[in-house]
């Protein structure tokens, strides 16, 4: 008798939670049932492409104040698009990065990787996009005369930076692709192509 008392009571138990369990999930068919950190699924901030009430003209994505620097970005409005910014930056801006090995290193595979298509891998103007003959060749760093005036061997930081900044002719600014300090690196190595090197 006494187990057939723990056989009933085992039973009665599995029952009553076998009727829960299927109580429990007949409720609601869009639940999820638990969740864990709901904000992750529910959260607070708004994403760009939404609505917000929060601004009179109702978007999220809003424009920087006026005047405002973003963290990390470098200003170069000083020297404006123009012939007059780019001689302006060519006596006013010097790399405050040190030459060492490390720099010309990283400026090396910099170059390689974004200049070295059109200016070729020791900056003579024989890039392989000019090996196909779709563009111009750009003139060589040792060698060629700049479409601005000048040779080519005597481009400064300055001009060399408002080149990458802005572009020139076919070649497009590359602000966008090298961060200011990748820029002086690349620089840096330039002078050594400049050098016939």
């Amino acid at each position: 008798m006494l187990v057939m008392n723990k056989t009933n009571i085992l039973s009665l138990t599995f029952l009553v939670i076998a009727v829960a369990a299927i109580l429990s999930s007949c409720h609601d068919k869009r639940s999820r049932g638990l969740e864990y950190a709901p904000n992750m699924y529910y959260p607070i901030a708004y994403n760009p492409d939404q609505k917000n009430k929060n601004f009179a003209d109702g978007k999220s994505a809003q424009l920087p104040p006026a005047g405002t620097t973003p963290i990390g970005f470098t200003r170069f409005d000083q020297f404006p698009n123009t012939n007059e910014g780019y001689l302006a930056a060519s006596t006013s801006i010097i790399n405050p990065l040190p030459i060492n090995n490390q720099n010309l290193v990283e400026g090396q595979q910099l170059y390689v990787a974004m200049c070295g298509p059109c200016h070729g891998v020791k900056g003579q103007g024989n890039g392989k996009i000019v090996e196909l003959g779709k563009y111009p060749a750009p003139p060589s760093y040792s060698s060629g005369i700049s479409s601005r005036g000048g040779a080519m061997k005597d481009l400064t930081d300055g001009k060399i930076y408002h080149t990458l900044q802005y572009g020139l002719n076919l070649m497009g600014s590359y602000a966008s692709q090298l961060s200011p300090e990748e820029r002086w690196k690349v620089i840096m190595y330039v002078h050594e192509l400049q050098k016939g090197q």
